[in-house]
């Protein structure tokens, strides 16, 4: 109960934050629960399953594209797109899944790996498409259906924006304590035992990549009207490994602690940047601190504190 009266609380203090901070701050901050929702995506699969994923900018990436394209080629309304791009990144991981889960550790790893990699590849060699290289430019906010002007405008999109990650948010949160979310504990934490209880592990495996890619799908769609472009970085593995360092930074198996590992990423970022190029240097020091002294996470850390900062 005390989570739900958590999730509400930032809920209205996310919902008034357009009354209070300025324009750019509110560009990071749409941006920040964007990659949120990405970061938590990633997290059923490595946090509650652990199945580590090098591949996951691939749902970012597609729904990306997808998203992109049907707003420069169709007039079909924004909600429409970003549902048929995390739909679409939602089939395309049923036979991601069930390739790569044919294999576990490492061997998982890779194959997710490959699998963005391919995905990428096809993105740079699609011009018609995609555009190659120079991706695809000029994105615009379509409105929603019925006129709904509201979701061109910048704080009409970050509320579409924040819609989604608490809709994705309270998914997960279900998902994750339903008897589903126990066995994907149960196949963390002993995949044989699981299987001899006569779950079809596999099966699980298969639907959380599904979910998890959906979700992801849903993130880059929102990405692509908010930037105004989609290109093949969104795809690269570097971002998959980025997107991996939020949810470790944040709290793996948490949920809340890869959207603050997102915020937290993103705020580094913009502020070592302002003073060196060698940004990304520093931040992988963070990194490394983080591995070493704290590896349980931003989110735990905060909440194994709060009882003892309550009883001073």
């Amino acid at each position: 109960m005390g989570n739900w009266r958590l999730f509400f609380l930032a809920a209205i203090v996310l919902a008034a934050a357009p009354l209070g901070l300025p324009l750019f701050a509110m560009t990071l901050l749409t941006e920040a629960l964007i990659l949120g929702l990405l970061a938590m995506s990633l997290d059923l699969m490595v946090g509650y399953t652990r199945m580590i994923s090098f591949g996951h900018a691939a749902a970012y990436g597609l729904g990306a594209y997808t998203c992109g394209f049907l707003a420069l080629h169709t007039a079909m309304p924004l909600p429409f797109s970003l549902l048929a791009a995390a739909l679409l990144a939602g089939v395309v991981a049923i036979g991601v899944g069930w390739v790569c889960t044919m294999a576990t550790g490492i061997s998982f790893s890779m194959l997710t790996l490959a699998f963005a990699q391919l995905l990428y590849a096809l993105a740079f060699k699609w011009t018609s498409v995609t555009g190659a290289s120079d991706g695809l430019a000029g994105i615009p906010r379509r409105a929603g259906p019925f006129g709904m002007t509201v979701l061109e405008t910048r704080n009409g999109y970050y509320y579409l924006v924040l819609a989604s990650m608490l809709g994705g948010f309270a998914l997960c949160r279900s998902l994750v304590n339903s008897p589903f979310g126990a066995v994907l504990r149960g196949i963390r934490e002993n995949e044989a035992k699981t299987l001899s209880l006569g779950y079809n592990t596999r099966l699980y495996k298969i639907s959380v990549v599904t979910i998890s890619f959906a979700l992801g799908g849903l993130a880059g769609a929102l990405y692509a009207p908010f930037a105004g472009f989609a290109n093949t970085d969104l795809l690269f593995w570097l971002f998959s490994g980025q997107v991996l360092i939020m949810v470790i930074v944040g709290g793996q198996g948490t949920l809340v602690g890869p959207i603050l590992g997102a915020a937290f990423f993103m705020l580094v970022e913009h502020v070592l940047s302002a003073y060196t190029d060698a940004w990304a240097l520093f931040f992988g020091l963070i990194f490394i601190g983080f591995v070493m002294f704290a590896l349980e996470g931003i989110w735990r850390i905060l909440t194994s504190r709060l009882p003892a900062r309550s009883r001073a």
